[in-house]
């Protein structure tokens, strides 16, 4: 089980890898095509994406979730919805502390360095995307820990990054970069929740 599980990290760290040196190579291509396919009507869809798809909306829709499974004592659910709102805090912080060292122009500014500049300003917090590092933790823990509604709720952090990209907040790279984040964050929170779930759910059934 040991080597197995290491082989899994040593593939999931190749294809991040892989993904994220992909991501930066075509940072310019995947940003100079979007920016000369817009349209009024989709900027405005992609706000109102961008607007519901950070993590205020994130943390009420959990709060909600967690409420709704206390009220009705499913200790399995109260787990994974408590699970998801954690990691997406520990996304959230680490994207913070990131963005702050490393601090990149975002593509809507005009800059002669894309990297570097104020570390306290909004504008140069590209470097990762905090919508999609929260979203893709969230929805992660529930992909991990109930695949098939997890898997019908990957969408959302996908349009979520797609949206981000669309205004000129991140490139591919600040998108894919986040997404890994949010990911490992995921990992982390469910190795201590998920087997917890399994667990009780196996000595409900015996």
């Amino acid at each position: 089980m040991k080597r197995a599980a290491v082989s899994y990290w040593l593939i999931g760290i190749a294809i991040a890898a892989v993904a994220i040196a992909t991501a930066f190579y075509l940072d310019d291509s995947v940003q100079n095509f979007i920016m000369h396919h817009q349209s009024r009507g989709m900027r405005n869809f992609m706000r109102n994406v961008s607007l519901f798809g950070d993590w205020p909306s994130h943390v009420a829709l959990g709060l909600l979730l967690l409420g709704v499974a206390w009220i009705r004592d499913s200790k399995k659910w109260t787990h994974i919805f408590l699970a998801m709102l954690v990691a997406m805090a520990m996304a959230g912080v680490a994207g913070h502390v990131i963005k702050r060292t490393v601090p990149r122009a975002r593509p809507s500014v005009q800059s002669e360095f894309r990297w570097g500049g104020p570390h306290f300003s909004t504008k140069y917090h590209a470097f990762p995307s905090g919508h999609v590092s929260a979203s893709t933790a969230f929805f992660g823990v529930l992909l991990l820990a109930r695949r098939r509604i997890g898997l019908a709720c990957l969408p959302i952090p996908i349009l979520i990054g797609f949206s981000r990209m669309y205004l000129g907040a991140h490139y591919l790279s600040d998108v894919v970069c986040a997404a890994v984040l949010g990911i490992l964050c995921a990992l982390l929170v469910t190795q201590f929740f998920v087997p917890q779930i399994a667990n009780r759910h196996s000595q409900i059934e015996n």
